[in-house]
């Protein structure tokens, strides 16, 4: 069962938020962009510091709207808030052990969207590294362990997450060696998420039931995005510039993971707008013109604020 409800409200209102988003930019096609919005009603079950136990806040009802939720699509750094979300249930159950080391990692794998970071992330959760090619039998062994991290997602038993894919690392250049051979020939097997997956995930973080409540704080504290225009001034990488957080007011309140590289633009927030109901927003754009445009989800950031603020 979908986690959320479709609403003939919200339809209208995000069906009015594509039309505008394709007038505005009418080289986007239709297939170029995919979209889920959760909306939380009164009494709001999300960012309450883990009061709700899970089996409580798994039976809120909420409503959303998407489109083309199901589409997979390659999420570029997107897949961190996957990776993120593993680290703390590994930990938690003594599959890894902390450090610092690892500390720091998760934290610039998530603040700064540091690759190098994922690729330690990724080493720890999986036990491979990366390196040369291996011979056949060692490399069975590795891509099992590989994908561990998928099979932990697939065994929640979540329908949005039968699709995914997120057992590889995310590159400045790319890969080589066993990764490259690891991906396919045709890069088919690439990381792969919808919009509605990445909607399930950020809504249990931030319904504090993402591994434990204290740990959904935590990845929330990091997720935690300024809209201070002097912090982003000092930060040309930060991940509002560009993204859903650059088309709110400055006194909103988000968190956030971005995504882009030279053939996609992504974004997935959760956002408190004063005097409005609280919203949770996935939205990923394909094609070179919108990974470079600065513009695209700003805008539809800006249509969705103000349908929330219509409700």
């Amino acid at each position: 069962m979908p986690f959320f409800r479709r609403d003939e409200q919200l339809d209208r209102l995000g069906d009015r938020v594509l039309e505008a988003t394709w007038i505005e930019f009418p080289e986007l096609a239709r297939n170029q962009i995919a979209l889920t919005w959760i909306v939380y009603d009164e009494p709001v079950p999300v960012n309450t510091g883990g009061a709700l136990t899970p089996e409580e806040f798994w039976k809120y009802s909420v409503r959303g709207f998407t489109y083309r939720g199901v589409e997979q699509i390659y999420p570029a750094s997107v897949v961190k808030l996957f990776y993120l979300v593993a680290a703390h249930e590994w930990l938690k159950q003594g599959m890894i052990q902390p450090s610092s080391e690892l500390d720091r990692a998760i934290r610039d794998m998530v603040v700064d969207s540091g690759n190098d970071a994922t690729s330690l992330v990724v080493d720890v959760l999986t036990g491979t590294t990366s390196g040369p090619e291996l011979s056949p039998r060692p490399f069975e062994t590795w891509m099992y362990q590989r994908n561990i991290v998928n099979r932990y997602f697939h065994a929640l038993g979540w329908t949005e997450l039968e699709s995914i894919n997120v057992n590889q690392k995310t590159w400045c250049d790319g890969a080589y060696g066993r990764e490259r051979v690891f991906l396919g020939e045709l890069m088919d097997n690439r990381n792969r998420l919808t919009t509605d997956a990445v909607a399930r995930l950020l809504h249990s973080i931030v319904g504090g039931v993402a591994v434990s409540s204290e740990r959904s704080q935590s990845m929330m504290s990091v997720l935690k995005r300024s809209l201070d225009p002097a912090e982003l001034a000092a930060d040309p990488e930060n991940q509002i510039t560009g993204f859903l957080g650059a088309g709110l007011p400055q006194n909103a309140q988000v968190w956030s993971k971005a995504g882009w590289t030279s053939q996609v633009r992504h974004d997935a927030a959760y956002i408190e707008l004063f005097n409005c109901r609280p919203y949770l927003l996935v939205v990923f754009t394909e094609g070179k013109p919108y990974s470079d445009s600065e513009t695209i989800l700003p805008f539809i950031s800006r249509q969705i604020a103000d349908a929330v603020s219509s409700l």
